[in-house]
C-alpha cells in the first residue's frame, strides 16, 4: 500500500533510495535515521506564518526535547525560532547550537538552586512552576544586582486530559505548575504577582499527542482570563507576556499535516481574541509538530521467519529507536513502509506479518499484524514520521548503539545531497559510557 504523498513524500522517496545507495545503511550501521531539511524549513514557515500579527510580538521556541541535536536546533535557530529547554543538558546544547539568551525559556518541574542561578545570570526566560521555586528566585534576586531574566508562573487550569494520559498536563492530580482550582490556588497567584512587581509573565501548557485543539485553547483561555485578572488587580498592564506552551498534535495516519498551526492560531483568534489584540507578547514552545512529518527511520530487514503461520521481518529498528511505539503501540502506531534491497517501494500483494525489533524481549515489536508486501532478508523497513522524539530518546536496551542521523536536501534533478547530523555511536564511546575507564569493583569494597 503505498504512502507516498506530495512533496513531502516525494523527498522521502528519494531519500530513502539514496541512502541505500550512498551505503549510510548496510551491514555495519543497519539503522540509520533521516531528516528533510526542507520540510524543517517549511514547517518553520508555516508556524510563523500562522501566528503572524500585525502588533503582537511572538517568539516561536522549540521544544529541545523533541529533538536534542545541537544541527537541528542550530537550523531552526536560523529559521527564527528559540529553544524551550528543561535541564542543565537541554540549555548546554541550545547555547551550542547559538541560540540567544533572550530567545531561551528555561521550564522544568525540578529546576535545582544551580539551574536557576545561571538562568538568571545568563538572561534567559524563567517559568517558576511552583510557590517553593518562587521562593527560591526571590532569594537568588535578592542576592544579586538586579536580572535580565523574564520571570513568569506555570498554572495548570485542571481543565482534563486527552485521548493520552501520560501525555496531558492539565488534568486535576499533574505534577505541573500551581493548580488553579485547588482551594486558595487562585488567590494565591494574584497575591505572588502583587508583591513581585517584576513577575511579569504566565505560562500554561495544556498537553500534547492525544489532546484535542479545543482542550489546548480553552488552556489558553484560562490563563489569558486569569492575567486579565492580575492586571486588573495591579491596576497596570503588570504581565506583559503569555507563554501558552505547545502541544499541538500530529496526525500519524497520513502524510497530511493535520492540524496545522493555522488551524490551532484560528481558533485561538476565535476563542481568545484579547490575545491578539497586541496588549500581550506571547511565546510558543511547540516540538513534534514541526519535527515529526520531516523524519524517517531506516533499517534493514536481518532474516525473516514465521511463527504460528505469521510472517516476521526482524529489522535493526525496535524498541531502541522507537520506544514508545513498542511499548505503549495503541497511542503510538507508526505507518512502516516496505521497501526493497535497493530502497524502493516494494509492490506485490499485502501480507499480514509482523515487523519485530532487535532488542531481546518478545514485545520488541514496531508493527503487529500488519498488511505490506511480504518482506524477506535484505530489504528494508521505513519508520514515517519519526522526526520528533525517536532520534532524541533512545532507549539503550541491549547496549544497542545510538543510530547515526543525517539530513538531506533534493535537488531539482532528483539527487539527493546528505549533511551529518549525529554520527553513530562507536563500541569505544559506549564502553566509556557504561564506565569501561573506570577500575573494576572490588569484593569488599
Amino acid at each position: 500500500m503505498a504512502v507516498m504523498n506530495g512533496e513531502l513524500g516525494i523527498r522521502r522517496e528519494h531519500a530513502l533510495r539514496a541512502a541505500v545507495e550512498h551505503g549510510l545503511v548496510g551491514e555495519r550501521e543497519p539503522v540509520v535515521g533521516l531528516l528533510d531539511i526542507t520540510g524543517i524549513e517549511e514547517s518553520a514557515t508555516s508556524l510563523h506564518a500562522a501566528f503572524a500579527t500585525p502588533g503582537v510580538m511572538i517568539t516561536h521556541t522549540f521544544a529541545v526535547k523533541a529533538a536534542s541535536l545541537v544541527p537541528v536546533l542550530a537550523l531552526l535557530g536560523e529559521c527564527g525560532l528559540g529553544a524551550e529547554v528543561a535541564s542543565p543538558g537541554e540549555l548546554a546544547l541550545a547555547r551550542a547550537a547559538g541560540i540567544p539568551a533572550d530567545r531561551i525559556v528555561l521550564d522544568s518541574p525540578a529546576k535545582t538552586v544551580a539551574e536557576l542561578r545561571e538562568a538568571l545570570a545568563l538572561g534567559i526566560a524563567l517559568n517558576a512552576d511552583n510557590p517553593e521555586e518562587l521562593a527560591r528566585i526571590d532569594a537568588l534576586r535578592a542576592g544579586a544586582e538586579g536580572s535580565g531574566s523574564p520571570v513568569g508562573l506555570r498554572v495548570n487550569p485542571q481543565i482534563g486530559a486527552g485521548s493520552i494520559g501520560a501525555m496531558s498536563t492539565a488534568t486535576a492530580t499533574s505534577k505541573f505548575g500551581v493548580a488553579l482550582r485547588d482551594p486558595g490556588a487562585e488567590e494565591w497567584v494574584l497575591r505572588a504577582y502583587a508583591e513581585r512587581p517584576w513577575l511579569n509573565r504566565l505560562h500554561t501548557h495544556t498537553g500534547s499527542q492525544g489532546v484535542p485543539l479545543e482542550l489546548m485553547a480553552a488552556g489558553v483561555k484560562a490563563a489569558y482570563e486569569l492575567a486579565e485578572r492580575i492586571n486588573a488587580a495591579a491596576r497596570r498592564q503588570q504581565v506583559t507576556v503569555l507563554d501558552i506552551g505547545g502541544g499541538l498534535p500530529v496526525n500519524f495516519g497520513s502524510d497530511d499535516t493535520t492540524p496545522s498551526f493555522a488551524d490551532y492560531a484560528d481558533l485561538l483568534r476565535a476563542e481568545v481574541p484579547g490575545l491578539f489584540d497586541g496588549r500581550y507578547g506571547l511565546v510558543t514552545e511547540f516540538g513534534r509538530s514541526l519535527l515529526a512529518k520531516n523524519g524517517t527511520v531506516l533499517a534493514r530487514v536481518e532474516y525473516a521467519k514465521s511463527a504460528g503461520g505469521r510472517p516476521i521481518a526482524v529489522t535493526h529498528a525496535g524498541a531502541q529507536v522507537a520506544t514508545r511505539t513498542v511499548f505503549v503501540p495503541d497511542a503510538w502506531p507508526l505507518r512502516v513502509l516496505a521497501l526493497d534491497a535497493k530502497g524502493q517501494e516494494k509492490s506485490g500483494d499485502p501480507v499480514v506479518q509482523d515487523v519485530a525489533g532487535p532488542c531481546c524481549f518478545a514485545g520488541d515489536l514496531v508493527a503487529t499484524g500488519r498488511p505490506l508486501p511480504l518482506l524477506e532478508a535484505g530489504d528494508h523497513v521505513a519508520l514515517l514520521d519519526t522526526g520528533a522524539y525517536y532520534f532524541s530518546n533512545h532507549f539503550a536496551y541491549n547496549s544497542l548503539p545510538r543510530p547515526a542521523v543525517h539530513g538531506y536536501a533534493v535537488r531539482a534533478d532528483g539527487t539527493v545531497e546528505f549533511a551529518p547530523v549525529r554520527t553513530a555511536q562507536s563500541e569505544a564511546e559506549l564502553i566509556a559510557e557504561s564506565g569501561g575507564a573506570l577500575p573494576p569493583l572490588r569484593r569488599g569494597n
